[in-house]
């Protein structure tokens, strides 16, 4: 018995790494359920993949069930195992990739809210022409939160992060691209949107409810929104613009984002004068590590272009 659980457990191919990385998913995701949009396959097929890779370890992983979803002792272990494996592997990957003139593997980048189709960004051109560069590169884009960001970059998880520079943590480089500049916004079915300037308006401007992000991303964002009632909170601007469409709520949003709103008359700018702040966007890479080829011809082929 033992011997053929050595066989097993020695023997790890692509079939095993595709097992783990769903493994992997449905950890970090929090469960069956909410692996289901990571991974996009269905829950069945997940259980799936999980049996299997308990019987190829020959171990219990993980509790699911009407009690939730957690972990077991030797299924913590495994995960953290896992980590060190799978970092190994792209460690591999890109070792070998250096050895080459045609760069190959994947370039993982990963964007903050807006980042990926403000104009200024000028992402999709910096992808056409890396793409130009090194066409067996695959590019990986995703859209993710600031904190998420930074730690997938800070784990090797992602070779670039686009982020609005809020702080400087240790172990990551930061590049300027350029800067958003701010304003606060209401919709045309709010009650301020036909109000005329007039020292009277700052004061209903802070009085009215407002939407913000929940987190500080510069000391700047804090000062505008510390004498402002702030009522509700939606992280990502998609969500956050949806609330002030509404009516119900006004908040500050990215003047190249909402640029057609206000030219349709959607929206308008309220107090522009002493409601507004700018936000530095950068892209930030680990200081650490091995130089990666495709990296570095990317952010070249960026600031080229920019």
């Amino acid at each position: 018995m033992k011997k053929d659980l050595k066989v097993r457990l020695g023997q790890v191919g692509d079939y095993e790494i595709r097992l783990l990385k769903v493994f992997e998913a449905v950890v970090e995701s929090g469960g069956f359920s909410a692996a289901e949009g990571e991974l996009n396959i269905g829950r069945s097929t997940i259980s799936t993949h999980i049996a299997n890779l308990e019987d190829r370890l020959n171990l219990k992983l993980c509790f699911r069930g009407r009690s939730g979803f957690s972990l077991t002792e030797e299924g913590a272990d495994v995960y953290e195992l896992m980590k060190t494996l799978l970092s190994a592997l792209e460690g591999f990957r890109s070792g070998v990739n250096a050895l080459h003139v045609s760069l190959t593997g994947e370039l993982r980048v990963i964007a903050s809210d807006t980042i990926c189709m403000d104009p200024q960004s000028g992402l999709s051109e910096a992808i056409a022409r890396f793409s130009k560069a090194a066409p067996d590169v695959n590019v990986l884009l995703d859209v993710k939160s600031l904190s998420d960001i930074e730690r997938m970059v800070l784990n090797d998880e992602a070779d670039i992060g686009l982020i609005p520079q809020h702080r400087q943590l240790s172990g990551l480089d930061y590049r300027s691209l350029y800067v958003d500049d701010c304003h606060l916004y209401c919709s045309r079915t709010h009650p301020l949107y036909n109000a005329k300037s007039s020292p009277q308006l700052l004061g209903q401007v802070l009085t009215s409810k407002v939407v913000h992000a929940g987190i500080h991303t510069s000391p700047e964002v804090g000062a505008q929104l510390t004498d402002m009632n702030k009522a509700a909170i939606s992280y990502f601007y998609e969500a956050r613009l949806a609330m002030i469409l509404s009516g119900a709520y006004i908040g500050f949003m990215p003047d190249a984002y909402v640029q057609r709103y206000v030219e349709e008359g959607d929206l308008r700018a309220l107090v522009p004068e002493s409601k507004h702040y700018s936000l530095e966007i950068c892209t930030i890479t680990r200081t650490y590590g091995r130089t990666k080829r495709a990296r570095e011809l990317f952010l070249e082929h960026w600031a080229n272009g920019t």
